[in-house]
């Protein structure tokens, strides 16, 4: 039997080599086309983060930007991130309310290497994205509430523009003591808006002390204080300039980021800022106090179309503490539209 078996594969030989090589066929089809497939995969995925960045990437441009530079710079993103093929923007809105929506797409012909035997020398690859950028804060407006202190102090907003490195003073408050002896001290504070070396006045506010037998009778917004035996009464008056002027209105549509930073020479620490961890919690935020480590974000602490309270503790006490310690209060307001900022962009496809 073992040489009956012998003889019959000595007398095949060879005629398997047919049957392999057809058998290899399929084989090596399958193999190229799982290469060609995997390849496919890589690029899709490749131009899909390229395209998702180039998408982000338009939304940093003013408004005025036209469709036809939007494209070039989507195009430029698109191959700065190895994008493959073409990048479209097929739509860029900003709503009423400036908030904007951005679609683009990409498609590349990608050469097939082993597809090109069954005659597929190309595969069509795809990719969209979609973007929506909420409106954030463009202008912010302040005002002096009420200041108190025997320390002179002076409250500015810093901004730094995109592309630039140097903040630079946008708004500036200042105060100082009159010396009336009272326990909590009013004085004067002076709010201006900053533009480069010009300083323009927006509102005064003239606190004015006397000490009094009672507090009988008392005018609309007094203050009043007691220190032993002594009695005094504060009255503040606001002036603006113009006379209908709301504060200080400041366009902040152009900074990248803002902070406030408040200068107390007499006090310990001397310089108070908002984006310092070390000093931020001497700031309250509608009668909350920061707390301590933490950095503020000026654009997400002022509020679209409404007012915030706002106040600092400018040393004189230990903090934690209640907001009523704090010495600078004022009022800021925010309007929001389309900015520039990438933090309120999202990817939504």
């Amino acid at each position: 039997m073992s040489q009956s078996g012998g003889h019959f594969l000595s007398s095949e030989g060879g005629s398997l080599a047919p049957i392999l090589a057809i058998m290899l066929i399929p084989m090596c089809a399958a193999l190229g086309i799982s290469v060609d497939y995997n390849a496919a995969i890589e690029t899709r995925a490749s131009m899909q983060n390229a395209l998702d960045a180039a998408a982000l990437s338009i939304t940093t441009l003013p408004t005025s930007t036209s469709l036809a530079d939007r494209q070039v710079k989507l195009q430029e993103s698109f191959e700065a991130n190895s994008g493959q093929g073409a990048a479209k923007l097929d739509g860029f809105v900003v709503a009423a309310d400036g908030t904007a929506s951005i679609d683009a797409s990409a498609r590349f012909a990608m050469p097939t290497n082993f597809l090109q035997i069954a005659q597929v020398d190309t595969v069509q690859i795809a990719v969209a994205s979609a973007v929506r950028k909420r409106p954030a804060l463009v202008q912010t407006t302040f005002k002096v509430d009420k200041v108190s202190g025997h320390w002179g102090k002076t409250m500015r907003l810093y901004g730094t523009k995109f592309t630039e490195t140097t903040a630079k003073t946008l708004m500036k408050i200042t105060y100082a003591y009159n010396n009336f002896g009272d326990p909590k001290g009013y004085g004067t504070s002076t709010v201006y808006t900053v533009n480069g070396a010009t300083e323009t006045k927006v509102q005064q506010q003239v606190c004015t002390t006397k000490q009094v037998n009672n507090f009988n009778n008392l005018p609309t917004g007094a203050i009043t204080q007691t220190s032993g035996s002594k009695k005094y009464l504060t009255t503040c008056t606001n002036t603006m300039y113009p006379a209908n002027g709301a504060g200080a209105v400041i366009d902040v549509s152009l900074m990248d980021t803002l902070y406030l930073q408040m200068d107390v020479p007499s006090a310990r620490p001397t310089t108070l800022k908002s984006n310092d961890p070390n000093t931020s919690n001497r700031l309250y935020i509608d009668g909350v106090e920061v707390a301590n480590g933490e950095k503020v974000d000026i654009f997400t602490v002022v509020p679209c179309g409404q007012p915030s309270e706002q106040a600092w503790e400018d040393g004189g006490n230990a903090v934690p503490a209640p907001v009523s310690n704090a010495d600078f209060f004022y009022t800021v307001t925010g309007r929001c539209d389309f900015n520039q900022r990438p933090s309120e962009t999202v990817l939504t496809q």
